[in-house]
C-alpha cells in the first residue's frame, strides 16, 4: 500500500485526486495539507464526509516523509519550485501539478512566468507526465511534471498528425474553450457568477503561458520545430475543454488518412479515443478520456479535441502517472 500526501488540498484538482485515490486499491491517503487551513478536510470538501477522516495541516518535509511515500503537489507555480526540492531531499516521490517543472529552459520559464526559476537544474531532466507520449519514461521516476489541461487537449489532438508529417508544423491555430473550474477555486472577479454567466470571452491573447509548453512537447514528439497561436476562452460551464485547431496539410490529405494516423498513434492507449463524430465536452465529463477527430475543409485540416479539464487535464492523468511510477496497471482507479 502506497502512502499518499496531497499538498494544497483545498482546490478542485486536489478534491478530484482524493476522490480517485479513495477507490485505488494500492493507495492510502495519509496526509492532506494546507498553508492556511487546519480544519477537517470535509469542511472544505463536504462530499468527503465519512470517506476521508483527516485534518488539514502544514507539516515539514521531514514529517511528511515519516507518513507518506509519494506527494501530489497541488500548489501554484513558484510555490511548487520552493517545496519540491525539499520533498525530494527527504526521499519522497513527487507528482507536481504546477507548471514549475514542465518547461526545459529556465529562460523560457522566466519569460512566460515572470519569475526566476530557483531549481533550474531539474528543468530539462524532469519527465513530462503525458503517458500517451512519454509513458516509457515515467516508470521509476522520483519527479513527474504533470501536464496542463489546455496543453493536454492540444497535444493529444495534434501529436499524431505532426508525427505522421500530415500537417505543417507552423501556422497552427488553437482555439480552445474551458469551463470556469479551469481558473481554480480562489475567488477572482472574472469568474464570479454575475461576470461569467451568459458570457463568452477570450483571455491572455498572444501571451498565455501554455503556449511554450505546447510548442516544446510537440517539437520533441514530432522531431520538428512546432509553432502555434494559442487562444483560450472562458465558457460559462463548470468543467471541460474543447479545442478547435486549424492547420495546413502537407500535400493532399483526406479525412480517412487523418483518422487512420490518429488511430495508429494511439494503439494500446486506453484513454484517447479517435471518434468519427464531432466530440462534445459532455461525452468525457468526469472521465479520464480524451476524444479527438479531424476534418478537411476547403484545403485546411481541422482537428478537434475534448477532455475534462479536472480529470484528464489534471488529477486523472496524475493518477495515471502514479500508476506508471509504481508499476500498477495504468487504468487503476480511472475506469468511469
Amino acid at each position: 500500500m502506497v502512502r499518499v500526501a496531497i499538498l494544497g488540498a483545498t482546490g478542485y484538482t486536489a478534491y478530484e485526486l482524493m476522490r480517485l485515490l479513495l477507490r485505488h486499491p494500492e493507495a492510502r491517503i495519509t496526509v492532506v495539507t494546507s498553508r492556511t487551513e487546519t480544519a477537517h478536510i470535509s469542511s472544505v470538501h463536504p462530499s468527503l464526509s465519512g470517506r476521508l477522516d483527516l485534518q488539514m495541516e502544514n507539516p515539514t518535509p521531514e514529517e511528511l516523509a515519516e507518513r507518506a511515500d509519494v506527494v501530489f503537489c497541488c500548489l501554484p507555480h513558484v510555490a511548487s519550485m520552493e517545496t519540491v526540492p525539499k520533498l525530494l531531499s527527504v526521499g519522497l516521490k513527487v507528482i507536481d501539478l504546477s507548471a514549475d517543472y514542465r518547461l526545459k529552459d529556465p529562460g523560457v520559464y522566466e519569460t512566460w512566468y515572470k519569475h526566476v526559476h530557483t531549481d533550474p537544474t531539474r528543468l530539462g531532466t524532469t519527465v513530462y507526465g503525458l503517458p500517451e507520449l512519454f509513458g516509457d519514461r515515467i516508470r521509476g521516476q522520483s519527479l513527474i511534471a504533470n501536464p496542463g489541461c489546455y496543453t493536454s487537449t492540444s497535444i493529444l489532438a495534434l501529436a499524431p498528425l505532426l508525427h505522421a508529417k500530415l500537417i505543417e508544423p507552423t501556422g497552427i491555430i488553437i482555439d480552445a474553450k474551458s469551463g470556469v473550474s479551469g481558473a481554480g477555486r480562489t475567488p477572482k472577479t472574472n469568474i464570479l457568477y454575475a461576470e461569467c454567466n451568459e458570457s463568452l470571452s477570450a483571455y491572455s491573447v498572444g501571451d498565455h503561458r501554455h503556449t511554450p509548453e505546447i510548442e516544446q512537447v510537440l517539437t520533441e514528439s514530432s522531431g520538428q520545430k512546432v509553432e502555434v497561436i494559442f487562444t483560450p476562452h472562458l465558457v460559462p460551464m463548470d468543467r471541460g475543454i474543447l479545442a478547435t485547431i486549424y492547420a495546413t496539410p502537407r500535400g493532399e490529405v483526406t479525412q480517412s488518412q487523418l483518422l487512420d494516423a490518429m488511430r495508429r498513434y494511439y494503439v494500446g492507449k486506453p484513454f484517447v479515443q479517435v471518434v468519427d463524430h464531432l466530440p462534445r465536452t459532455k461525452d468525457v465529463a468526469y472521465t479520464n478520456n480524451c476524444h479527438i477527430t479531424a476534418r478537411v475543409v476547403r484545403g485546411k485540416v481541422l482537428v478537434f479535441g475534448v477532455l475534462d479539464n479536472l480529470i484528464k487535464g489534471a488529477s486523472g492523468v496524475a493518477v495515471q502517472n502514479f500508476n506508471l511510477m509504481y508499476g500498477f496497471a495504468e487504468a487503476t482507479a480511472l475506469d468511469p
